[in-house]
């Protein structure tokens, strides 16, 4: 765990110099997800690396509350132009930036200047959750999937790169190059691509990353959409992940899968419960699918998620969950049942790539801990579109429509309890702060107004 002060770190930093520079690395990018979702970076040269290691670098805690266009708000425990942070690299995680010639990346963790952990660092927040699945004897694997549309418009207008078919053979023909840099790319930075294709709007793709621990998967996720974007640079193409790009198109999410093991045993498989479940596997979905309300606030929190999330869309907009059923909040993947030991995982639906992935797997997570220690169990599960459904179906069913605003969002994480206790009473007052600043920010906009503030923020 990367540490203010550690003299270790600059000795690990100085054996890799050597390397490094044989790969033409002149600097090192350290980066962090705001709690607006988007990535912050500072640099050094590669001959100051092991004094950063060692020491971090300098970063202002005002980003705590900024927003996406670079406004910033305050909560009862950030906000203000005094103070500093040092972001300490995680050097295990460095690697370098095959798109980004001359350049390696690493993630970071923020302390104090006393050296102490801040209170609103994400990624320690993350460490904190996997901690605490530990304690249980548990253990968590979690993955995302990407979504994202590539534009060949000058200026900031989109227009898609291909309008080839949705899933269809032409669009991948069409850009066969970008795809295959693209994947080499990737492979090269160490992160595992299980499939690549095109998806449903224009100029749409999507890749799913191998499973990981949930702190490998949170940094892999911005490592990854870093690439997808420098490669798409470097072949004349603008990438955005915003959860809508045109009004009326179906948008990007950014699609979370997990599953729960114990002593190298799947816990949702070859168990008694639905589709083979185990009793805990069966509590751990169902204390995530009690609180999905107020994981919007955490996985979908923007004003814009709220455009994305439309029934029968494919964005998991009904608190429901089902077998491989994509208009549920909650998919259960059994996968094939030779292999369901190893393939059995569920999908968290109604996510975009405006949210930090470390904050979503640190709710995901700590809301499935709570169904494990509550013994909870899963409602009945929905195998049919829910907005085919009357409003007399759904309540028979027992299932609601999410929260239809940011607004809606915040008030229910605001009541949830377990988000508050894992998330620490800083972080959690920060996160309602920078929303209903948000809410503010975009309160007199119109959709298209809204989309366009977006499209390129993210």
């Amino acid at each position: 765990m990367p540490a203010l002060g550690n003299p270790e770190a600059a000795v690990q930093a100085a054996a890799m110099q050597d390397e490094l520079q044989q790969r033409g690395i002149v600097g090192v990018a350290f980066s962090f997800l705001d709690n607006s979702g988007i990535a912050r970076t500072k640099g050094v040269p590669l001959a100051r690396l092991p004094q950063a290691a060692q020491w971090g670098v300098g970063m202002a805690p005002s980003f705590d509350v900024s927003l996406l266009d670079d406004s910033s708000t305050s909560s009862a425990s950030a906000g203000g132009p005094v103070g500093d942070l040092r972001l300490i690299p995680d050097l295990d995680a460095l690697r370098p930036l095959v798109a980004e010639p001359g350049w390696a990346w690493a993630p970071v963790e923020r302390w104090s200047q006393e050296g102490k952990p801040h209170p609103q660092c994400q990624r320690s927040l993350v460490r904190q959750t996997v901690d605490a699945v530990g304690a249980m004897g548990l253990q968590v694997k979690t993955a995302f999937e990407i979504e994202w549309m590539l534009s060949c418009a000058e200026g900031d207008d989109y227009e898609p790169v291909t309008r080839a078919p949705a899933y269809g053979s032409i669009r991948m023909t069409e850009l066969s190059d970008y795809t295959a840099e693209l994947l080499s790319a990737l492979a090269e930075q160490g992160i595992e691509v299980m499939q690549l294709h095109p998806e449903f709007s224009p100029g749409q793709f999507e890749l799913s990353v191998a499973h990981g621990n949930p702190l490998q998967a949170a940094d892999d996720n911005m490592l990854a959409r870093r690439t997808i974007r420098a490669v798409g640079l470097k072949h004349g193409m603008r990438t955005t992940y915003s959860p809508v790009v045109e009004e009326g198109q179906v948008g990007n999410g950014s699609h979370c899968h997990f599953s729960l093991w114990r002593d190298a045993h799947n816990l949702l498989a070859n168990g008694d419960g639905p589709h083979g479940m185990s009793a805990e596997g069966e509590a751990f979905l169902a204390g995530i699918l009690r609180d999905m309300p107020a994981l919007l606030a955490v996985g979908a929190p923007s004003v814009a998620s709220y455009l994305r999330l439309q029934p029968s869309h494919w964005s998991g907009d009904f608190q429901c969950w089902g077998l491989e059923n994509r208009e549920a909040a909650l998919r259960f993947v059994a996968g094939p049942s030779a292999v369901a030991e190893s393939s059995a995982n569920a999908e968290v639906k109604c996510l975009d790539a405006t949210a930090s992935s470390y904050l979503v797997i640190a709710a995901i997570v700590s809301l499935g801990l709570s169904g494990v220690r509550e013994q909870l169990s899963l409602p009945q599960e929905l195998l049919v579109d829910p907005a085919t459904l009357s409003e007399a179906q759904l309540r028979e069913h027992g299932i609601r429509q999410l929260p239809g605003s940011l607004q809606q969002s915040i008030d229910a994480f605001a009541g949830c309890e377990v988000l508050r206790s894992a998330f620490g009473q800083d972080l959690f007052e920060t996160l309602i702060a920078v929303r209903r600043a948000e809410l503010a920010l975009f309160a007199k906009s119109n959709p298209q107004q809204i989309i366009a503030a977006t499209r390129w923020r993210y």
